[in-house]
């Protein structure tokens, strides 16, 4: 999944969902009266916390009610990121911190879950003796039994991947949420083998949601005042889901136009679109609806045909600038655009790294997530290529990539000052409680003196200055 690509350097005007793609987030205090408690931590992107989500539903029915004080948790959780070493060592670093309170209360059961249980399997039981259960993201849920396994003194372990799972049945617990926004996971795994990731290995084939389901949760979130949800996938555009008789067909612009129909006050976003496949199709019905935002996420990687080849991206730079032309011309010049970067990829030369450059010139992004390639063991690319560009070369190669967006991150947020926005509303601004934080359309955040206004309202903001990350204004009515 290309938004899971992220974790070095980026522009920090991050939404919900891309902020969890280089955070952690501690499961909220739900208190109901259940015998047990559950702690869980996310670490990694958006369909980590929104598996999280679906975990508490499923203990929730089991008997679990949720704390954020770890002290006061029966089962300790982590749900992990496999994508580079630097969020396996976080997670190794976690449970070792995590052995006090074992120490403490030996009868605490403690689970690595997500796409690092995939990748290492048993070995986690043999390398991290604190380590209780392990378990993968199609075996969520077996994690009941698999937990009255540890009680009885048994270790235990289910990673088995499926071709059928996407949990729709399951209405998730929104403890991660603000209340305003919410992630609808519309599919699972991944078909692209792009050759420097490991999520297909992680995360399984490729499988969409029953539309329908879709759909019901969204009214489902409408019904409790959401104003925003974030439509989750590896790759959106290649979404598609047929009803058992074969009489329905539903493609991902067909989905978006169902979950757009669902409240004109609801905003629609998705994440992640993949370059080789975004349809005109779905850039129309973008466009045909107001409450679809015009933002979209579309990688790159880089910004040189040879070397995507050897990532195994499946297009070249003709066909991405094609791409973003569509979208300029259906959706206009101030539809946002990000993307990623991988700088010092295998056997990327200097001319190479131009092209990257070049690229972003071209494209003018909003904001991009950029660092250096790291080999990742079990990819194509650890197998068949090598690891050939100097530490400083990457490196040097990345804060060029970085300073070229931060200046182009600025000129765009420049384009917005002297027009009026729509924002809504989702929290505080980080600095002072006297001032509110949304986002408009664009995907920017825009923070602004909070007068009488709340979180969950749509303001309608003046943009009278900016920073290369975040838009300031006044509230108009």
């Amino acid at each position: 999944m290309d938004s899971l690509i992220k974790d070095l350097e980026f522009i920090d005007n991050r939404t919900p969902e891309q902020a969890a793609s280089c955070d952690t987030q501690v499961t909220k205090e739900v208190n109901t009266g259940k015998s047990r408690k559950l702690y869980i931590e996310s670490y990694g992107c958006a369909m980590n916390f929104s598996d999280s989500e679906i975990v508490s539903s499923i203990l929730f029915e089991d008997g679990f009610d949720t704390t954020s004080q770890i002290e006061l948790a029966d089962v300790v959780l982590l749900n992990t990121c496999s994508i580079r070493e630097k969020a396996e060592q976080t997670v190794r670093n976690r449970l070792g911190q995590i052995n006090y309170h074992k120490k403490k209360k030996p009868s605490l059961v403690v689970g690595v879950l997500g796409c690092m249980a995939e990748r290492l399997k048993k070995t986690l039981l043999e390398e991290e003796k604190i380590v209780d259960l392990v378990v993968g993201p199609d075996a969520y849920r077996d994690l009941p039994n698999l937990i009255s396994e540890v009680d009885g003194g048994q270790k235990a372990v289910n990673v088995l991947l499926s071709r059928e799972e996407t949990y729709a049945d399951i209405n998730p617990i929104r403890l991660n949420s603000n209340g305003v926004s919410a992630f609808v996971s519309i599919m699972r795994g991944c078909n692209n083998m792009c050759s420097f990731c490991v999520v297909p290995f992680t995360r399984g084939r490729e499988r969409s949601r029953d539309a329908h389901s879709i759909v019901r949760e969204v009214q489902n979130l409408v019904d409790q005042n959401y104003k925003e949800v974030t439509l989750l996938g590896q790759n959106v555009d290649s979404y598609h889901w047929s009803s058992e008789d074969g009489i329905e067909n539903v493609n991902f612009a067909q989905l978006l136009e169902m979950v757009a129909l669902v409240s004109p006050d609801l905003r629609v976003r998705f994440s992640t679109s993949h370059p080789k496949d975004i349809t005109d199709e779905v850039l129309y019905t973008m466009k045909k609806y107001d409450n679809i935002c015009k933002y979209i996420h579309l990688p790159a990687q880089s910004g040189n045909s040879r070397v995507l080849e050897l990532m195994n991206r499946t297009y070249d730079r003709d066909w991405y600038i094609n791409r973003v032309d569509a979208i300029r011309r259906i959706l206009g010049e101030d539809c946002g655009i990000s993307s990623d970067m991988i700088s010092g990829f295998c056997t990327e030369t200097e001319e190479e790294h131009q092209d990257t450059l070049s690229l972003m010139d071209y494209v003018q992004y909003d904001y991009s997530y950029m660092f250096f390639y790291s080999e990742r063991p079990g990819t194509l690319a650890a197998r068949k290529l090598e690891d050939d560009i100097p530490l400083d070369v990457k490196k040097r190669r990345l804060d060029e990539v970085i300073n070229k967006q931060r200046e182009t991150s600025l000129n765009r947020n420049k384009r917005d000052i002297g027009k009026v926005h729509k924002v809504l509303v989702e929290n505080f601004s980080k600095k002072s409680d006297q001032q509110l934080s949304g986002r408009n359309d664009q995907n920017k955040v825009v923070v602004f003196d909070k007068k009488h206004y709340k979180k969950g309202d749509y303001v309608n903001v003046f943009v009278t200055d900016c920073s290369v990350g975040t838009l300031f204004g006044e509230a108009v009515d």
